[in-house]
């Protein structure tokens, strides 16, 4: 059975279209809270979310149906994803439900669900909520006196602070740092600055004034040029830029230069493998993670796992090799030491730890590797599959053969959103963006 509604990363679509409807959110609270069901006791879920204006529709069409098959809702508000996947947990939950198109403009929205360990729910769970919904929901109607209830959770946000600081080393403190926090207007606009604030440092924060409309709006992660740009006007030391749900980060040095997922899992392996902390020796990334990061961890006689695209797909990778450091270049980070999914936050504490341990500046200690030049680039599509387009697949083939064993390209489509994205990376930097041009070429002709 192929999902028809779930991707790489939960349900997603354009807001009040199918399938990110009150509707389907009904529906996928309705099969999602039957099939969490189990024994007697009072089953809850609990309910975080961003700052999209369509929030406001999803959250309450999800407690209905949640509600309606007797289960209790407790309700976030705006926090990160990886705090709700935390909170399964703490607050002993059956589910857990995070209302968010993660890096997406405000007019998507998705719903993302995790499981009672904090993890992400499987394909196949996934699949029998998908059965559920085409086919058995009324059979799991609570009767009238057993529906749940649904409830505020006003200190959610603090048990996360809270939580966050404790996995900051407890020798350190951030006292005499500056640092630039861009939430990307969303999820994590309150808990980030205050973590940061608490621990020492001072603090410059932007992307903290949602309206519903501007979340990931020329800031976060996806545009880390606003936090560059902050970075050199207030002189600070550091820069930490997080998506819309906080799950991913990226970072500046002082001289407003990028630090991405490769760079990060490239430090936090060298100083947790220093302490001897980390575990499977070695680190996992994607496809997608540059070259350059798989010599650079040869160097230091580690290895380099490379996963599908998708956080859960790392963490899968992690699980069966035992490490407990993994990540994208895009800056998903999952340190299982602490989290059970990415949380930008946390990764970007654990390389504030490792300045403030060794004292040196950002631009010596987080710049790790010269990458290999990499051009990605990413084209939509409406119908069918570009991609088996018999030409296409024949200028791949010679493609390829032009790197002659001195590069490689990726071409995939994206689980999240409609478009194919183009990857190409070697030593000749015009041989690689000549590729990618004639690739997406290819593509936009066999997709019209």
């Amino acid at each position: 059975m192929t999902r028809k509604l779930f991707g790489t990363d939960g349900v997603r679509g354009l807001a009040n279209t199918f399938p990110m409807t009150p509707e389907i959110a009904m529906k996928v609270g309705m099969a999602a809270g039957r099939l969490f069901t189990r024994g007697e006791h009072r089953h809850r879920v609990v309910i975080g979310k961003d700052t999209r204006l369509s929030g406001y529709m999803i959250e309450p069409a999800l407690v209905a149906g949640f509600t309606s098959v007797g289960m209790d809702v407790f309700q976030f508000g705006p926090l990160p994803t990886p705090a709700v996947a935390m909170l399964v947990r703490s607050l002993r939950a059956d589910l857990g439900v995070m209302i968010s198109a993660s890096h997406n403009p405000y007019h998507d929205n998705g719903i993302k669900l995790f499981g009672p360990d904090g993890n992400k729910l499987s394909d196949a769970t996934e699949h029998e909520i998908e059965a559920l919904m085409a086919n058995g929901l009324e059979a799991g109607l609570a009767a009238p006196a057993k529906l749940g209830r649904a409830k505020r959770v006003d200190d959610s946000q603090a048990r996360y602070i809270e939580f966050a600081k404790r996995t900051f080393p407890k020798h350190l403190r951030l006292e005499g740092l500056r640092i630039v926090i861009d939430c990307a207007n969303g999820a994590a606009y309150k808990v980030a600055p205050a973590v940061l604030w608490e621990l020492g440092a001072e603090i410059f924060p932007i992307g903290v004034d949602p309206d519903g409309f501007n979340i990931n709006d020329d800031c976060g992660s996806t545009h880390p040029e606003a936090l560059a740009a902050k970075v050199r006007e207030v002189r600070a030391d550091f820069g930490i830029a997080l998506d819309g749900d906080a799950d991913r980060v990226v970072m500046s040095d002082e001289r407003g230069h990028i630090i991405d997922g490769d760079q990060i899992l490239a430090l936090i392996a060298k100083s947790w493998s220093k302490s001897g902390e980390l575990k499977g020796g070695g680190v996992v990334g994607t496809v997608m993670s540059n070259m350059a990061l798989d010599r650079y961890l040869e160097g230091l006689g580690l290895k380099l796992g490379r996963a599908k695209v998708g956080d859960r797909y790392v963490i899968e990778m992690m699980r069966q090799g035992g490490f407990n450091v993994g990540g994208e270049q895009s800056g998903h980070i999952v340190l299982d030491d602490f989290c059970t999914t990415g949380d930008g936050l946390i990764a970007g504490l654990q390389v504030l730890a490792v300045l403030a341990e060794e004292g040196k500046p950002a631009s010596e200690a987080a710049h790790l590797f010269e990458p290999l030049p990499q051009v990605l680039e990413n084209v939509r599509f409406r119908n069918g599959s570009p991609l088996e387009d018999p030409r296409f697949t024949a200028l791949l083939k010679d493609c390829e053969a032009r790197f002659n064993g001195a590069g490689r390209i990726l071409v995939r489509k994206s689980g999240t959103e409609p478009v194919i994205r183009v990857m190409a990376e070697g030593e000749d930097e015009k041989l690689v963006r000549a590729v990618v041009r004639d690739l997406t070429a290819a593509i936009r002709d066999a997709a019209v």
